[in-house]
């Protein structure tokens, strides 16, 4: 058994090492004077955000991007009050979200799409606030690249608690393997707060065909179906300038369950590298778990745990430093703590995923 904890361990290094060196392969993109040229639909699906739509408006407003060039569909998820648009200088108009399956999200970017007369689309999500060179920085991108999908980065606006240290560090570990994995022409994972694809690349894909039954993935599903059929065409935009900040968790609770409809949808990936990797990362935390009780129980001497854990929190360490620098150029707080707690919190979440339901904006889902 202890042979077999320490080989799973030095998959998982290996695993780790790689995403670091895919990091960096990924160079980072820094705009430039080009007069904008690219048109965006950005695409906000909510429900229920009263009070977060006004502050992403505003963001919106503040866009360093001519406003002949974007416009903005709000796509109303079945909110109980209805938002009601004030005076913006921007196109922004409301259309009532038309479900047709079991994901409402992929309905609503679905239902908006229909509406979208423009070349590209960005999606983005209703507790986000955007940079204001946001757009500026993908039209660039678009101009110099030969490119049709660009998924970008997220954080987290957090304040001084340990729930939000806890959760940036978990979005800093995911960010940085979806960074790595571009790095290593192994792309599978994005998050739809930053995502950006042509609008012929969607009616090329037939949208959410295929995978509409999941709730949802409407982020990651699109991406590796992307991936597949035109690789080249599919980038991630490293730059810092085009980083969305969106808002965690408020309790334990609602942060499991959303890491729960996150781990769920991972059985159903298309990319093998995705599937591997997730198993891995599941194997070398619950490895840990398991090498925790060992120790408490005497099977393992406290050197050797000591040893294990060591092993992982450095080469953890390493791609949580490098990401968190690019996302938000500050130290990682309570990283010592959080990483003791995140392989039971992330092993029971994985696990939880395979068999049970999940909470998502008042609605139940099962896997």
């Amino acid at each position: 058994m202890i042979f077999g904890l320490f080989a799973i361990l030095a998959i998982y290094i290996v695993s780790i090492s790689l995403l670091i060196y895919g990091f960096f392969k990924v160079k980072e993109y820094q705009k430039t004077d080009l007069e904008p040229k690219t048109s965006f639909t950005v695409i906000v699906p909510f429900r229920n955000e009263k009070e977060n739509l006004p502050i992403l408006l505003e963001s919106f407003s503040n866009l360093n991007y001519p406003t002949d060039l974007f416009e903005v569909i709000l796509v109303d998820d079945a909110s109980i009050e209805k938002f009601q648009v004030s005076s913006f200088r921007l196109r922004v108009s409301i259309v009532d979200n038309i479900r047709v399956s079991n994901s409402p999200k992929k309905d609503a970017i679905t239902t908006a799409m229909q509406h979208v007369k423009t070349d590209w689309v960005i999606t983005t999500d209703a507790d986000c606030i955007v940079p204001e060179n946001w757009l500026l920085t993908f039209d660039n991108y678009i101009q110099q690249n030969k490119v049709s999908m660009l998924a970008g980065a997220v954080t987290y606006q957090y304040e001084n608690s340990f729930l939000d240290h806890f959760q940036q560090l978990d979005l800093t570990s995911l960010q940085g393997a979806t960074i790595g994995s571009f790095g290593l022409n192994k792309g599978f994972m994005c998050n739809g707060a930053n995502f950006a694809y042509a609008k012929s690349l969607f009616e090329k894909l037939n949208g959410f065909e295929g995978n509409d039954k999941i709730a949802s993935g409407d982020d990651v599903f699109l991406l590796q179906k992307a991936i597949e059929k035109f690789p080249d065409e599919v980038h991630y935009l490293k730059a810092q300038e085009a980083i969305v900040v969106t808002k965690p968790t408020e309790n334990w609770k609602a942060l499991f369950y959303q890491r729960v409809r996150w781990a769920a949808k991972t059985s159903s990936y298309k990319s093998t590298f995705g599937k591997f990797l997730g198993l891995i990362v599941f194997s070398g935390n619950l490895s840990f778990v398991i090498g925790f009780f060992f120790m408490i129980f005497g099977i393992w001497s406290y050197p050797i745990f000591v040893f294990f854990a060591f092993s992982k929190f450095l080469i953890d360490y390493i791609l949580l430093f490098i990401t968190n620098q690019f996302l938000t150029k500050t130290r990682i707080k309570s990283l010592l703590l959080s990483s003791l707690l995140y392989p039971f919190f992330s092993s029971a979440v994985a696990l939880y995923s395979l068999f049970g339901s999940y909470e998502w904006k008042d609605r139940r889902f099962v896997k």
